[in-house]
């Protein structure tokens, strides 16, 4: 059973409720009876484990015992900065990141970006990336919920890159040769299917970052974060 979010906790009562599609989906589609176990979380990072007294098809109702610290958080905070994929290739990326761990992804428009959607149309983007992200983390029972943000142009997260790892097919570093243990929070920047332009690679030093790399052979732009996010966990000792 996955983790359910909500904020209808009532610690001092010992209950906590789930209202609207999570009750639907409960109630309709998982067919949940009163006296089965379900863990619920505040998407804060405390989750509860509970037994369900009440189904109802818009509510669901929980008798929980003390809260206590999500299992499923990483110990390090990592943001990723993803240059913008076309098609389902983002949509990917956001759920299998959030799988894996991360707290932020911050969509990012650079010079070889197919997809470059305006404005409103990222909007309504970015409402489904939500989704999905919220999907992923309840279901791989994260504590939080990872955060996407606007569509943001390189230059304007050049003054949040200063020791980021800069993933880039050209970089000579490798990965493991990089200390991360101990680390609390990690950033990584990871370009689109063309990658970096040479002008963009130069301001992404300049603004800090580390460029490193993933290996000898070039990655799909939905592989390469997968890829760097799983290896960075393994360096901290979450794998």
């Amino acid at each position: 059973m996955p983790v359910f979010f909500t904020r209808n906790i009532d610690t001092a009562a010992g209950r906590a409720a789930i209202e609207g599609e999570d009750a639907r989906h409960l109630s309709l589609s998982l067919r949940v009876r009163p006296g089965e176990a379900l863990t619920v979380s505040d998407g804060e990072g405390t989750a509860y484990d509970g037994v369900i007294a009440a189904v109802g098809r818009e509510r669901v109702e929980v008798s929980i015992r003390e809260g206590y610290p999500s299992l499923g958080e990483p110990s390090v905070r990592l943001t990723l900065f993803q240059a913008l994929c076309k098609g389902e290739k983002f949509e990917t990326i956001v759920q299998k990141a959030v799988e894996l761990g991360v707290s932020e992804i911050v969509p990012v428009l650079t010079e070889r970006c197919v997809s470059r959607p305006d404005e409103k149309s990222f909007a309504r983007k970015r409402e489904r990336y939500e989704r999905i992200a919220l999907a992923a983390a309840g279901q791989c029972g994260r504590g939080r919920i990872p955060s996407v943000g606007p569509l943001r142009r390189l230059e304007e997260v050049g003054g949040t890159l200063d020791g980021a790892l800069f993933f880039y097919e050209r970089a000579v570093r490798p990965l493991h040769s990089v200390p991360v243990d101990g680390r609390k929070e990690l950033s990584l920047i990871v370009g689109a299917e063309g990658g970096f332009s040479p002008e963009e690679a130069a301001f992404i030093e300049a603004a800090g970052a580390l460029p490193v790399s993933l290996g000898g052979r070039i990655l799909r732009c939905e592989t390469a974060p997968i890829a760097a996010l799983a290896a960075l966990l393994y360096a901290v000792g979450d794998f």
